[in-house]
């Protein structure tokens, strides 16, 4: 009559201790994870012509502090580690090596630029290293298929080119358009939007192609050109720098064409108000993100969260540079790809996750707008409303447009 229940508890502790071993064995790690770090590589621009954009990381390294002072992601501390490539694919090359082999991170978080990341594409899938939700939007990051461990972030290039042709076809059908775009994969993917919709009207349409290096000093010369050509749309396909000097340059020489500029340089901080707010006037573009800028967010629960953390963790800084909101959504899409990880902290489990992501949105996203995802499906967000600058500030106007060409 002692033994049974003796017999009983030998067989109960012997049960909880083969749950327990299960439960430990659940955990699997790669490099740069453990039971109480997570450790995530990223590369900015931090200097050179595109450092505009290294707000985007200073965000995120925020962002990831905060979820550290909330305790983690499943009790584990995120580990941020970024490098500056001034925007140059060989320095792109060096410091993606770095973090990789030296550093031993867990995988690439947004790293920013088409030319500086197509160098380390081929890299990184034959490491099996996810460079994951790129600071790119061009559509070759899109690729399940060939790079199954690259996936962008943003709306593509020649998405957002395709609407941009939608409208000009809808509302100045007769128009003779100019083009400034960088020479670089990025302009280029803006151009194959444009003309997969123009089609057949596109010779006859684009009367004006104007490229530029990002290594020039200024593109007055090209927007005194595109002027000459009497061109009465301008299609602005340059990162913030070169397109502050372009609305700037249109200003001064007054040339006042219908104006479209790429969702990248919609910036009210770092692009509209060094050209000027008189100059910037009635600029068109498509965007996917909400402004802090904009009044009509202000009481807005998302925007209400993303302006106490800016309060709490970036004291100071210009909530009107749109670059913040972006590196705000990018990370807390990040978190939440780490949050669904769970203890399965493997590269092949990251991608996994981050390509089964089901209409989620950021705090700073546009209503209607959500991050999805599939195996067969690498572009996270394919949606975009147009909107134009008024005031000071961007307004929304129309529906909510899908990527798609037959939409």
């Amino acid at each position: 009559m002692i033994r049974l229940p003796s017999r009983l508890a030998a067989i109960s502790v012997a049960a909880l201790l083969l749950s327990a071993g299960g439960a430990l064995a659940q955990k699997k790690y790669d490099t740069g994870a453990t039971d109480t770090e997570i450790k995530i590589g990223n590369i900015n621009a931090y200097s050179g012509p595109a450092s505009a954009y290294s707000i985007i990381a200073k965000t995120q390294a925020a962002y990831f502090k905060m979820i550290n002072d909330q305790g983690g992601i499943n009790g584990r501390k995120i580990d941020y580690i970024s490098y500056d490539d001034g925007y140059s694919p060989p320095k792109a090359v060096e410091q993606t090596r770095k973090l990789v082999e030296s550093d031993n991170v867990l995988f690439i978080f947004n790293p920013l630029g088409t030319p500086t990341q197509s160098a380390v594409h081929k890299y990184m899938n034959t490491k099996k290293v996810p460079q994951l939700f790129i600071a790119s939007g061009s559509s070759k990051w899109d690729d399940a298929k060939n790079f199954p461990w690259t996936m962008g972030f943003q709306p593509s290039y020649r998405s957002e080119g395709r609407i941009f042709a939608k409208y000009i076809l809808a509302n100045k059908p007769d128009a003779k358009i100019g083009i400034l775009y960088a020479n670089d994969d990025f302009g280029k993917d803006y151009l194959l939007g444009l003309k997969d919709v123009l089609g057949d009207k596109a010779s006859k349409m684009i009367i004006a192609e104007e490229s530029y290096e990002n290594s020039e000093p200024t593109i007055d010369a090209h927007i005194v050109k595109l002027k000459n050509s009497g061109a009465d749309v301008f299609v602005n396909i340059s990162t913030p720098k070169f397109a502050a000097q372009a609305i700037k340059k249109m200003h001064e020489i007054g040339w006042k064409p219908l104006h479209l500029i790429t969702d990248v340089s919609i910036s009210i901080g770092a692009v509209m108000k060094p050209a000027g707010f008189d100059a910037a006037e009635g600029i068109l573009s498509a965007g996917y993100l909400k402004d802090a800028a904009d009044p009509q967010w202000k009481d807005d629960a998302g925007m209400k969260k993303f302006m106490a953390f800016v309060d709490k963790y970036m004291p100071g800084a210009n909530v009107t540079d749109a670059n913040m909101v972006y590196g705000y959504a990018s990370a807390q899409t990040m978190a939440h790809v780490l949050q669904k990880a769970g203890d399965n902290l493997t590269r092949e489990n990251i991608m996994k996750q981050a390509a089964s992501i089901n209409n989620f949105e950021p705090d700073t996203i546009l209503p209607g707008i959500h991050v999805k995802t599939s195996a067969a499906d690498f572009a996270p967000i394919e949606q975009l409303k147009m909107m134009k600058f008024h005031d000071g500030k961007w307004d929304l106007f129309g529906d909510v447009l899908s990527a798609e060409t037959n939409r």
